[in-house]
């Protein structure tokens, strides 16, 4: 299980980013990684503001000093409550992409947002620049819902067997080391329609219905085998029916603060924030959600 190195977190001063800058911390501190707290001043904003005002007017010179008093007193206020020594950047341009080349820069294990924000941070998550960053970042995405006030303690991964189901549970691990995980597969009988429309009784669904919960719950099992954990350490759920809705309603039944959703194969990111089982959890959910892709954890 490789380590948690560096954490970035994004933020526009908002109080839900600022939840998130405070999530990061926690995290930073639980995992020893380095941590670095950075805001983007818009680009377009920039743009605007010169065109009102011309270039080099003293207001864009103060612009940019207020955000980097926000920023260095935001560190400042992280570093002493969370024992966590934070470095900052302050960037000028299009949000996403300055995200990007920061993550990049820092070699980030991951990135930390609020659900929530007082302007991109909206977007980010509901709108055009998600399916952005997201058609482009290979780095876990951690979407904070929550006020922070404890490490988190159970952490629901749902699970679709494919190769990325191993590295979900290791991002898990990661990103929560002390948790207790509770494994979960939501799983439907194959063409139960057009078994219906045919005539197909209902004893006979009942048996596929059966098979196919004996066979999610044998390939959880072994996924958990591979995935290193202990007998008695993690709780199995294996359930019908739609994804998003099971994964919400275990996310409350089990307690859980944290959900981990992936996706793989080819397009998986262009294809993950826009999924519906994605932007419903987030939408539906009340607790964080870490997204990530196959091969990052």
């Amino acid at each position: 299980m490789n380590p948690m190195n560096s954490i970035l977190a994004a933020t526009d001063f908002s109080a839900p980013a600022r939840h998130a800058a405070d999530r990061a911390a926690r995290l930073a501190h639980e995992t020893g990684a380095q941590l670095t707290l950075m805001h983007t001043v818009s680009g377009r904003a920039l743009d605007e503001l010169r065109q009102w005002l011309g270039a080099g007017h003293a207001a864009e010179a103060q612009l940019l000093e207020d955000a980097g008093q926000q920023l260095r007193k935001l560190a400042e206020e992280l570093a002493s409550t969370r024992r966590v020594k934070t470095q900052t950047h302050l960037a000028t341009g299009p949000v996403v992409t300055e995200i990007e080349r920061e993550a990049d820069a820092v070699q980030a294990s991951l990135v930390v947002l609020g659900a929530r924000g007082a302007g991109f941070l909206r977007r980010l998550v509901l709108g055009t620049t998600s399916e952005r960053l997201l058609k482009h970042t290979h780095r876990p995405v951690l979407v904070v819902k929550q006020t922070p006030h404890e490490p988190y303690r159970r952490v629901l991964v749902a699970l679709d067997f494919s190769p990325w189901s191993v590295h979900a549970i290791a991002l898990a691990r990661r990103v929560a080391p002390n948790a207790r995980l509770v494994l979960l597969h939501a799983f439907e009988v194959p063409f139960e329609g057009k078994l219906r429309v045919a005539g197909v009784d209902t004893a006979t669904i009942e048996h596929y219905r059966r098979q196919a919960g004996a066979l999610a719950t044998q390939q959880l099992h072994h996924i958990a085998q591979q995935a290193g954990l202990a007998p008695g350490h993690w709780d199995a759920r294996v359930i019908e029916g739609d994804p998003w809705q099971r994964i919400v309603e275990q996310e409350q039944e089990c307690d859980c603060d944290l959900v981990v959703l992936g996706k793989h194969g080819r397009s998986a990111a262009e294809e993950l924030f826009l999924g519906s089982v994605t932007r419903s959890v987030l939408t539906e959910g009340s607790g964080d959600v870490l997204v990530s892709m196959a091969g990052t954890a």
